[in-house]
């Protein structure tokens, strides 16, 4: 999911929310959204994966990739991918590993979720595919995931739409203790660091997966069909073992593989993004809503834009608003 520091500042920002000068305001969308199904799921062999992926669009068009976070899967693109394909726009979201029909191809591989294994997994996707460059938009890991190959390969990005803007993980940086309002509020890191979560986990993965939604999205009321149809990617086998070792290895508890060393190396030191950027913020982001904290990490043509009344889900609570970011970033 996010970082430690903004899951707490959102918790504390759906209690009192800030009045923003100068935020655009976002008016809620029922629920259910305008649109029931992503359509027919794609696969193809990508990398070390059987990549499960909506696609919308002509095929000609300039090729978007949408990628999603934990616990969400395409299905928080279901009113975006229709919107950017009425535009012109090829429109790619794929499930990541341990999602939906996403699968690895050797029985043998490690579940690895690594900030760069999977971006890796995106750059496979997009050579599988045959597509050169595209514009890339994320949230949640979705959004680390683009920054990181926004970051290590920009000719693969020809634009950017990050949620909550700079996301890549720093391991040195989280091994120092947070105040305990902070701690508190990455409870299931925690409990993600456990044996018993991880049992808790598996056991209850709907259930606690709803909560998430309900805690990072707090004026969103969605319903159940909607819940029901992303919480059925839950059920993919190495669904838990991703989610675990994606907060183990974020606490330096659990390793990475040596073949991603050398990208990791170069993603501790905080590289630079220079390709054309649209970063987002909602109500989620607390007082790092006004971007500044990450606004030197963007060296391009940068926009920044805020949503009031909107959780973390920005592109299913807010798809028209997202939708115009992608727009907007591929004219910057």
């Amino acid at each position: 999911m996010i970082s430690r520091r903004r899951f707490t500042q959102a918790i504390a920002a759906s209690l009192a929310a800030p009045s923003l000068a100068g935020c655009s305001s976002t008016p809620a969308r029922p629920a259910s959204g305008a649109n029931a199904s992503l359509g027919p799921i794609k696969q193809i062999d990508a990398g070390r994966l059987s990549v499960g992926y909506a696609e919308f669009g002509p095929a000609d068009g300039p090729v978007v990739l949408l990628v999603h976070g934990w616990p969400y899967d395409p299905g928080s693109f279901i009113d975006v991918g229709p919107a950017l394909a009425a535009a012109g726009y090829r429109v790619i979201s794929p499930y990541l590993a341990g999602y939906g029909p996403t699968v690895f191809l050797s029985k043998d591989a490690v579940r690895n979720a690594q900030q760069s294994a999977v971006a890796l997994d995106i750059v496979a996707l997009m050579d599988a595919l045959r597509i050169d460059s595209a514009i890339l938009a994320g949230f949640d890991w979705g959004a680390r995931t683009v920054d990181v190959v926004a970051a290590l390969w920009p000719e693969r990005c020809t634009a950017l739409v990050s949620v909550s803007g700079y996301l890549i993980t720093n391991l040195q940086a989280n091994l120092k203790p947070l105040p305990p309002a902070a701690e508190y509020g990455w409870w299931y890191q925690y409990y993600f660091a456990t044996e018993r979560g991880v049992i808790g986990y598996r056991e209850n993965r709907h259930d606690f997966n709803r909560l998430i939604w309900k805690a990072a999205s707090p004026t969103w009321n969605f319903d159940d069909a909607t819940y029901a149809r992303t919480a059925a990617s839950f059920d993919n086998p190495d669904h838990v073992d991703i989610v675990v070792h994606n907060y183990r290895w974020r606490l330096s508890l659990a390793p990475g593989e040596p073949r991603y060393d050398a990208f990791e190396q170069k993603l501790a030191t905080g590289p630079q993004i220079a390709v054309p950027t649209i970063t987002v913020a909602s109500d989620f982001d607390g007082p790092n809503v006004d971007g500044k904290a990450y606004r030197d990490k963007f060296t391009g043509r940068y926009e920044h834009r805020i949503l009031e009344g909107i959780g973390h889900n920005v592109p299913q609570e807010a798809p028209e608003a997202f939708a115009q970011a992608v727009i907007d970033a591929a004219h910057l």
